[in-house]
């Protein structure tokens, strides 16, 4: 993560959004704007020195989606602009809207995650440096759903591979995971690639479009 990375921080609850600011300033972040509402968070993403933001998912004045469009908005302005969205409850659609592009550089979590520091922290540095991290809750409940093409074409182990690089998990984390090695996980997702018929091009790019094409109902 670049030293002093410049966040825009979206917040309406005033002690999460403190607690927020404390958490991150904490951890070598810059809060460049601390907003409460869609109208001022639209114009803090207009800020060129903004690197990256972290948005609620429901902001006022209407409280339903206006962080979600928010994000959305700016990355069809700024492609690729790193943007991790915070949800209260798995909300299966704003995932699957956020990973749209397929450049990667998104998040979703629930807040409750928040309170671990650690893995809050570094899902917004992965998020930052261009990768994508799915709440766990949110991997969980889209396995439990999905029984149908072209995911039957997995294997139980790569259906297993495929919801921990859903949670933004590098080979090594998801070897480490699953007690095997590195060379078996690289061997998984190729398979998953191929039986997704995801064309060649750079590998995180195409870890975008698997979890896309798992996430899509």
């Amino acid at each position: 993560m670049p030293a002093g990375l410049r966040l825009v921080l979206a917040e309406d609850h005033a002690l999460l959004r403190a607690g927020l600011i404390q958490l991150l300033e904490g951890n070598g972040f810059t809060i460049l704007h601390a907003v409460d509402n869609a109208p001022a968070l639209a114009h803090a993403l207009l800020d060129p020195d903004a690197d990256a933001a972290v948005l609620d998912v429901r902001l006022p004045p209407t409280q339903t989606d206006e962080g979600l469009r928010a994000a959305i908005a700016v990355r069809e302005a700024r492609p690729g602009f790193p943007v991790m969205v915070l949800s209260q409850y798995v909300e299966q659609l704003y995932a699957r809207e956020l990973l749209a592009s397929g450049t990667g550089a998104v998040g979703y979590l629930l807040k409750d995650r928040v309170s671990d520091v650690a893995e809050f922290v570094d899902g917004v540095r992965r998020v930052a440096a261009g990768g994508t991290v799915l709440d766990p809750e949110v991997v969980a409940t889209v396995m439990a759903r999905r029984h149908d093409e072209p995911l039957d074409r997995l294997s139980p182990r790569e259906r297993e591979v495929l919801g921990l690089m859903a949670e933004g998990r590098s080979n090594a984390a998801i070897a480490a995971h699953l007690h095997v090695t590195e060379k078996a996980v690289a061997k998984h997702i190729n398979g998953i690639f191929t039986k997704l018929d995801l064309p060649l091009d750079e590998d995180d790019h195409r870890r975008v479009r698997a979890v896309l094409a798992w996430l899509r109902v």
